[in-house]
Parts: structure tokens; sequence; C-alpha cells
């Protein structure tokens, strides 16, 4: 997995976490990878710091004790099929060179905003997500918008299979009926 800091036409920050950096270039060149704000499909890199650290003999040399990177998974979230897809922001607060400089109030409209707009151009399918988006990548039913719920591990057996995937920002509305 790699996080791209990503920047839109309009000025728009964020970031986002890819399989790969040829995945990046795959969904970008596709117009797959839309803005987490403004939902603007021109997107492009944005200038980061790299995370080097120094190697243990250089570590050892400075005083300092070799420590372990941790490296802080994602929380599990739904997954989408591209119709829908945008990049999963950062969590709002969070500390470190991830972490978005957007008030938390315009973040939230945002997200609001991506919500309303993929639960009225797309079908909710539920924990039926993985069959469906497979399903629809092997051509045995037709293509069309989805969203729904897949575990991790699931979303990661659909990139690895080809088939784009993205998480989604919010959970599903729970409808009583």
């Amino acid at each position: 997995m790699i996080n791209y800091s990503l920047k839109c036409a309009k000025g728009h920050s964020f970031d986002s976490w890819f399989q790969s950096a040829s995945a990046y270039d795959k969904l970008a060149a596709a117009g797959m990878v839309a803005c987490s704000f403004c939902g603007s499909t021109e997107v492009e890199k944005a200038m980061m710091a790299p995370r080097v650290r120094p190697g243990r003999k250089a570590a050892s040399k400075l005083g300092e004790p070799e420590q372990p990177q941790a490296v802080a998974p994602s929380p599990p979230a739904p997954a989408t099929t591209p119709a829908s897809a945008a990049p999963v922001p950062a969590q709002p607060g969070a500390a470190g060179p991830g972490a978005l400089s957007v008030p938390s109030g315009e973040l939230e409209s945002a997200i609001r905003e991506l919500r309303e707009k993929v639960e009225k151009n797309s079908d909710y399918v539920g924990d039926n997500f993985v069959q469906e988006a497979r399903a629809m990548h092997l051509g045995e039913s037709p293509e069309r918008a989805i969203y729904g719920e897949a575990r991790m591990d699931q979303a990661k057996e659909l990139i690895e299979e080809g088939i784009p995937v993205m998480p989604l920002p919010f959970g599903p509305n729970r409808k009583s009926n």
C-alpha cells in the first residue's frame, strides 16, 4: 500500500491510499480518482516529503535505538465501484503529515454531499457487494454503480483480481422498515 498526497484542479488537498504506484496510475488514467471534497477527477499528486529513516548503523551512531516502524492499518470501510469511487481522506483531527487541514465543518459537509450523491446514483447491495462487484467484472451481470459492505480482506482480494474498489468515508444508512 502507498499513501499519496493529492490535489484537485480546484485546489483541494487530500490523502489517499493505493494498492501500488501502478494502481494509482491506472486509476488516475481511467478518471477513477476523484477529489474527496468536490468530486473533480482532475487530480494530481501533490508535493510530499519522503518518509525516510536512518539505517541501523546510522541510528546507532546517532545514539538512537533501532525501533520498528509502525504502520496503522486503515479501518474497515464499505467499498464501492468506480462510478461512485472517491478517495478516503485522513481521519479528522489525526496528527501527522496525513492530517487534513480542512475545518471539520467543511469536511462533514463534503462527506454529507458525497453520501447524498452516492445514495442517489448507486444501488446499495449491502453484504452482497463482493459477489455483485465480481459478477459485474466477469460480465455475469450488467455494470452499474453499486455500493455496499465488504471486509478489508475481501476488498483487497477484489483489488488483486483487478476489480477497482475504494472505501467510502461513511457507513451505510440503516433504515428500518
